[in-house]
């Protein structure tokens, strides 16, 4: 689970700055000028949970057939 979750923020923290759109249509006063109006996390989210399942399942794959040994490389 965390080593899951380790591998989710790595991936969500890659995938964040794609796709975005600087340019504003309306300038709020309290906001940064190059924050986006839409990041559209929602969506970035459903990505990182996608690409993360899959490493996961095949790291957990290279370790059920004894291709990759944590407590080799840990100790």
């Amino acid at each position: 689970m965390t080593m899951y979750l380790i591998i989710q923020l790595v991936v969500f923290f890659c995938i964040l700055p794609i796709d975005v759109n600087r340019k504003r249509k309306f300038l709020i006063p309290a906001n940064e000028i190059g924050a986006p109006e839409n990041p559209k996390l929602l969506k970035k989210t459903f990505y990182s949970i996608g690409i993360t399942t899959i490493i996961f399942t095949i790291i957990c794959l290279l370790m059920k057939y004894e291709y990759l040994d944590l407590t080799d490389i840990i100790s």
